[in-house]
């Protein structure tokens, strides 16, 4: 019957291979990465017409005391510098 129910309604089949419905930890606020981890913040990048992608910038630690207390501008700068940047794709299970 699962997969008949499967065939039947798709949608199932998504929400639970890709668990987009939950976050996880409870109760936090993603959006907010600055109250869960130091030196980040959250940033929407527009990468085409209508598609936009979220993302948190961490600098490193050895940049520490430089970010602290500076504006998203501080940060979208420091993506251009001679920095490395490390992307990590978290899969299709958690969220940022």
């Amino acid at each position: 019957s699962v997969p008949f129910l499967i065939r039947l309604f798709p949608i199932v089949l998504t929400k639970f291979v890709f668990l987009n419905f939950l976050a996880f930890p409870f109760f936090v606020d993603l959006r907010r990465p600055e109250l869960l981890l130091n030196n980040t913040i959250s940033l929407y990048l527009p990468t085409e017409p209508g598609v936009t992608v979220g993302i948190w910038h961490t600098v490193p630690g050895s940049r520490g005391a430089e970010a602290q207390g500076k504006d998203q501008r501080w940060y979208e700068e420091a993506l251009g510098d001679a920095h490395p940047v490390i992307i990590y794709l978290h899969g299709n299970g958690g969220t940022r």
